[in-house]
């Protein structure tokens, strides 16, 4: 069986047309040349019994446009990340164009490398979750014109369009649930600490317990990964004078302290309550669901990708900054201590 891919000639040759025809009816360009429908027929069927695979690429480089938009996460092992780029590549194919998905697994060589690439590759757009406080190579891009729109994390200060959660009030208020319920004892495990919704994760946690008169807490932790979760709860468990609550600041820290608390017999919640930022459906399918603040992730993509198609018909669109309330769903992790 012959390897030869099906060029514009091989077409031309076998529909007895000029090359020149067969390229523009091909390019959907039949039309503007007045070629007559029963040539441009001819060659559609032609191309289609041959099995002809347009080059994209070579389109890419007449046109200018590409269909394509990029998303860069921090981990797609990491479930929350892995949804949105689920939910983005499925409100992205409404539009008609393809995502290409990339992973900078936390690092910002990576995320600098990975951005090199995707823009030689000549994306129309970016999606991106920053890796962490870096962020020259990013405003570059957007200052050439690149629509480009950060999620999840963000840069406060910068002139670079994000939509996001409102995470100081979903740490605020899952800490006061806790405090609610008599918990005067609250360790936070939390993530990547440079990155903003951490930082206000942790704000929000502390000013929650310092307006309550409470000035002993623990924030240990440096990462989302499970093994961070389970390792600080390894640490936790082994103190004098254990908290009475847990506050995870994702649901991969969630994953690992349960590991941890199960490994030294301590039950949830008659022994250690938890709350956790992110809402996941495995949450629900634990021995004892998860209380946990729930990310308003699928308005957070619908925004998100509307700006990044609107920007591409209008350069001149501002840039947004939105921030988006989560909620507070409770479950039965959360014991009352009277």
């Amino acid at each position: 069986m012959s390897n030869h891919k099906v060029s514009i000639t091989d077409i031309a040759k076998k529909a007895g047309l000029s090359t020149t025809t067969v390229s523009r009816v091909i390019n959907g360009k039949g039309e503007q040349y007045r070629i007559s429908k029963v040539s441009q027929q001819k060659i559609l069927e032609v191309a289609k019994e041959m099995r002809y695979v347009p080059n994209l690429y070579a389109a890419n480089l007449r046109t200018g446009k590409s269909n394509t938009v990029a998303l860069i996460v921090p981990s797609l092992s990491n479930p929350f990340f892995a949804a949105i780029a689920s939910g983005l590549n499925a409100e992205i194919r409404k539009y008609g164009y393809i995502t290409i998905i990339s992973d900078s697994d936390e690092n910002f060589e990576n995320e600098k490398k990975e951005l090199e690439q995707l823009s030689a590759r000549n994306i129309e757009g970016l999606i991106i979750v920053p890796s962490g406080n870096q962020w020259r190579h990013i405003k570059e891009l957007y200052d050439q014109q690149l629509p480009i729109i950060c999620i999840d994390r963000y840069f406060e200060d910068l002139d670079l369009p994000y939509v996001s959660t409102d995470n100081y009030d979903g740490a605020f208020h899952a800490t006061k649930y806790l405090i609610n319920n008599g918990h005067v004892s609250i360790a936070c495990i939390q993530g990547v600490k440079e990155s903003t919704p951490n930082r206000l994760r942790v704000k929000g946690f502390k000013e929650a317990l310092e307006q309550s008169g409470i000035r002993d807490y623990w924030v240990v932790g440096d990462d989302f990964t499970i093994q961070n979760g389970y390792l600080e709860t390894k640490l936790l468990m082994q103190q004098k004078v254990r908290p009475t609550a847990i506050f995870t600041l994702s649901n991969t820290i969630a994953m690992g302290c349960i590991k941890a608390l199960k490994e030294e017999n301590i039950r949830i919640p008659q022994d250690v309550s938890i709350i956790t930022f992110d809402e996941h459906p495995y949450l629900d399918y634990l021995s004892t669901p998860l209380s946990c603040v729930a990310q308003p992730v699928n308005d957070i993509i619908r925004i998100a990708v509307k700006f990044l198609f609107s920007k591409l018909e209008n350069k001149d669109m501002n840039a947004i900054k939105v921030l988006l309330k989560p909620k507070i769903i409770i479950k039965d992790s959360v014991k009352t201590i009277l």
